[in-house]
């Protein structure tokens, strides 16, 4: 493609995983907490913080909020394919640069958006593991000139394989 910034290099990386973590195992106390600070000043729903109630709903038992983040304050694994700390975070090649190939060389960058699709709800005792992965790049023209969208997936699985949460976000460049 005549113009493009995408590179045989970044072509050859879609797909590729850009992080993994493991969350340690999730407690009725971190759901609990995570609605009290989510519905303030309300009362979270009695789903999230009564046993009693919540075994009488379709779900059996507490569940997490949808928005719950179970590596809000620790992880129990992390893994990138090269260091956080070796790639400054607000780098326009940041994505490029955390696969170790040279990025389009941008100068700006601004939030595309985001999709949610979310699966089951977390339960106490799971274990969360999040795959980020680079899904695309596609190009387009702006009035500022070529405009590059890359596209990255967050998938959520408990331990047994189960689709908690898939979040696709766009990084707009040019």
């Amino acid at each position: 493609m005549p113009g493009t910034v995408i590179s045989e290099a970044m072509r050859a990386a879609v797909g590729s995983e850009l992080g993994r973590r493991v969350s340690y195992p999730v407690s009725e106390s971190d759901i609990r907490r995570w609605a009290l600070a989510v519905y303030w000043p309300e009362q979270p729903p009695r789903l999230f913080w009564d046993a009693a109630h919540a075994a009488g709903t379709r779900h059996g038992g507490i569940v997490a909020p949808e928005d719950f983040n179970p590596f809000a304050w620790m992880c129990a694994e992390v893994s990138m394919p090269r260091a956080a700390t070796e790639v400054d975070g607000i780098d326009p090649d940041r994505t490029e640069l955390l696969l170790g190939i040279p990025g389009p060389g941008l100068k700006f960058q601004l939030n595309g958006g985001l999709t949610v699709e979310y699966g089951e709800r977390i339960r106490p005792g799971d274990v969360i593991t999040s795959v980020n992965r680079l899904e695309s790049y596609s190009e387009r023209q702006g009035r500022l000139g070529l405009m590059l969208m890359t596209v990255t997936e967050d998938t959520w699985t408990r331990a047994d394989g189960t689709l908690i949460k898939r979040t696709r976000t766009t990084l707009i460049r040019y």
